[in-house]
Order: structure tokens, then C-alpha cells, then sequence
């Protein structure tokens, strides 16, 4: 049996992260992908091409994590949706919070990163502010209190993923479905829309073969027990932007911890800042970007610790849940989405009153 080089297989996951995330901040800066956008559409003006656009990424993420579970090339439940308990109550507390937040703050996780990259100041203090609440949410004073109240409240369940307990053929229907009903349901030609979707989706996809495959050990030598080399979880990961801002902030505080390393919630998320930058500098759209009143301050602050509180209570942002989670048909992403976009519709309409009342 050939040695298991695990620093050499690390670094396979961390790099190709790192690839996935450059070329998904490419994509949704060029395609102007994001979620909080998506939900403004159609509150604001009964346009449904960018929330195409996401539920055609979360269908194409659908059939592809079917695919490769159906193949046996990833399990889901050993992923991080696999679990036995489904918190509900953490689900949608954390989701109407982080759906809130991310109309406050101008854009959910994801794009604060893609506009992090576009020159956004703005959204370096989101992250910053963002990073620090998750932080304090995972393992801080919110942590204790996340754990002693919503987290009290849980269903049981064989797992929480729907792909285990229906098996992967019913992820490929209703993927399927889906993806049936976004066609019959366009009018006229949408190849933006179409491309950003199947885009997003098929990124999510690499991710889950990324840690489910390439970063899978059926047995670690050190703890002779399987093992996802690379992933702050310790099990199969796909895409998120709220926890692994929290990693970023640790790795950089505590960097000469050897304990600390590159994970692939790190790499991806600097791989997303990263690609938006390359695609801004190559399209010559970079354009710095600062706050021009104290209330815009404020709003993207509050903004920001809402998304880290939130991300975190529900198990994920509009990403973490609203794709990934999705795509393993697990309960608490079914439960956390539709939350954050409530808490997203509750925001704009605080805005829109707002204006009224300013003019």
C-alpha cells in the first residue's frame, strides 16, 4: 500500500479551492450573480432574471451532487448537511437575520467578496465586521448563547440530508423538475441568465468532488479513522462565505500556529476576491469605493454583524444553504433559505418605508 503523503493532498484541495474560487469571482462579477440582488428584483420591480438564475444554480448543483452520489464518488452523509438533527429554530432565526443584514450591508457574503474585489471599501468593513461576529458566533460570548437557546430546539433525524433518506434518484428528479420548470417558465432569450446558473452550479459541484473525492481518506494514518484533509468541518464541504471569514481573521491573528492552516472554506473565499479583482483590473470596471454618509456606515456594519450572527445560527448564508446545502435536499437548508429571503423582503420594505419618511 503506497504511502499517504497528506501534506501533498492538502495542498491539492487548498490550491484547487483556491482555482474554483478565482473562477466563481469572475463569473459573478461578470454576470452580477448575487442573491440579495435577486430578491430586490423582484420585490422592487417583478423581475425574475437573477432569482432564475439562482434557483438554476441550485438545480444544477442538485442533479451534479446526485450524480457523483448515485457514481459513489461522494457520500452525503458525511457532508456537513449529513447530520442527525435538523435545527430548525437556529434555521430560521439565523436565516431571517442574515437575509436582513445582507440588504443592510448591500449584498449577501459572496458579493461582498466580488465587490471586495472590484474596489469596494465598503465591503472590506462588511467583511471585516462580518468575520469578527462569526467569530464570536462560533466560538465567542453568541456561541455560548447560540448553544444554550436556538440550538436547544432540533428534530431528529436518520440524517437531515434528503439525498440519504430518499436516496440520490429523488435529487435527480426534482433537480430535474426544476430545471424544467426555470425553461418552461423563461420568456424570450436569457443566455445570460442561463450561463451564470449552470456557472454557479457546476463551481458547487467541483467543490463537493473536491472534498468529498480528491480530499477523502478512508483511513488517516495519524487517527486511523476517515478523514476530509483540508476542511474546518472535518467533513465534506462545498461552498459558504460566513464561517470561513471567521478562519481568515483566525489565521491571520494566530499565523504562527502551526495548528492554523489553509483550509478549503479559506481558499475558496480568497479565490472569489481574487477572480472579481483579476476581472475588474482586465475589464477595466476596478473602481475604489468608500462610504460617503455615517448612516451608509452604520447600515453596512449593522449589516455585516447581523450576516455573521445570522450565517452562523443558520448553518450557512445564502450560499452555504441557499446552493450547497440545497444541494444535498438537506431540511434545515429547506427551512434556512426561504427565512433569509423573508428576512431580505422585511429589509427592503423597512428601506422603502424609510424613504418615505426621509422625503
Amino acid at each position: 500500500m503506497p504511502e499517504i503523503n497528506i501534506p501533498q493532498i492538502a495542498a491539492l484541495v487548498v490550491w484547487s479551492g483556491l482555482g474554483i474560487g478565482i473562477v466563481l469571482g469572475a463569473v459573478m462579477q461578470h454576470f452580477r450573480f448575487c442573491t440579495m440582488g435577486a430578491v430586490a428584483d423582484v420585490v422592487n420591480f417583478g423581475d425574475w432574471s437573477r432569482a432564475k438564475a439562482w434557483i438554476l444554480a441550485i438545480a444544477v448543483a442538485l442533479i451534479g451532487s446526485a450524480v457523483l452520489s448515485v457514481n459513489g464518488v461522494i457520500a452525503p452523509q458525511k457532508s456537513l448537511y449529513g447530520g442527525e438533527r435538523v435545527l430548525w429554530l437556529s434555521a430560521v432565526v439565523g436565516g431571517l437575520m442574515f437575509g436582513f443584514g445582507m440588504v443592510l450591508a448591500g449584498g449577501c457574503g459572496s458579493r461582498t467578496l466580488t465587490r471586495m474585489g472590484g474596489g469596494s471599501l465598503k465591503s472590506l468593513v462588511v467583511f471585516l465586521v462580518m468575520g469578527l461576529f462569526a467569530y464570536m458566533t462560533l466560538k465567542g460570548i453568541f456561541g455560548v448563547l447560540r448553544v444554550n437557546t436556538v440550538e436547544k430546539l432540533f428534530i431528529a433525524m436518520p440524517s437531515q440530508s434528503l439525498l440519504v433518506v430518499f436516496g440520490a434518484s429523488a435529487g435527480l428528479a426534482i433537480g430535474a423538475l426544476v430545471l424544467l420548470s426555470i425553461m418552461l417558465t423563461s420568456t424570450g432569450r436569457k443566455p445570460a441568465v442561463w450561463l451564470a446558473g449552470v456557472l454557479v452550479g457546476a463551481l458547487t459541484v467541483a467543490a463537493w468532488w473536491v472534498s468529498g473525492k480528491l480530499g477523502y481518506l478512508a483511513e488517516d494514518p495519524n487517527t486511523l479513522q476517515e478523514a476530509f484533509v483540508a476542511t474546518n468541518s472535518g467533513r465534506m464541504e462545498a461552498l459558504s462565505f460566513v464561517a470561513p471569514f471567521a478562519y481568515i481573521l483566525d489565521l491571520l491573528v494566530l499565523w504562527s500556529d502551526q495548528s492554523r492552516v489553509f483550509t478549503l472554506g479559506i481558499s475558496t473565499t480568497l479565490g472569489v476576491i481574487l477572480g472579481s479583482l483579476i476581472y475588474s483590473l482586465m475589464t477595466k470596471t476596478f473602481r475604489w469605493e468608500g462610504f460617503s454618509q455615517t448612516e451608509d456606515l452604520v447600515n453596512h456594519m449593522l449589516g455585516g454583524a447581523l450576516m455573521g450572527v445570522g450565517g452562523v445560527v443558520a448553518g450557512g448564508c445564502t450560499f452555504g444553504q441557499g446552493i450547497s446545502g440545497l444541494s444535498m435536499l438537506a431540511v434545515a437548508a429547506l427551512i434556512a433559505t426561504p427565512a433569509i429571503v423573508f428576512g431580505a423582503w422585511l429589509a427592503l420594505k423597512y428601506q422603502e418605508k424609510r424613504l418615505e419618511t426621509v422625503s
